[in-house]
């Protein structure tokens, strides 16, 4: 195993773990106000749908 795996290995057991944080936190604020956690989330996706554009762009071939 290299050092970046190792790194790697580090960074997804904290993500695992933000992860379920994460989901906690989306679970209470629909139990608690059902209609405001949509529209957030509604904000939360379309700004990861635009980071997903932009990685999109990293990912294809570039025109010379």
């Amino acid at each position: 195993m290299t050092d970046y795996d190792a790194i790697i290995d580090q960074i997804e057991a904290v993500r695992t773990k933000n992860n379920k944080n994460w989901m906690d936190i989306l679970r209470l604020a629909f139990r608690h106000s059902p209609d405001e956690a949509a529209g957030i989330l509604a904000e939360i996706y379309k700004e990861d749908q635009a980071i997903s554009d932009l990685a999109r762009q990293l990912t294809e071939p570039r025109k010379t």
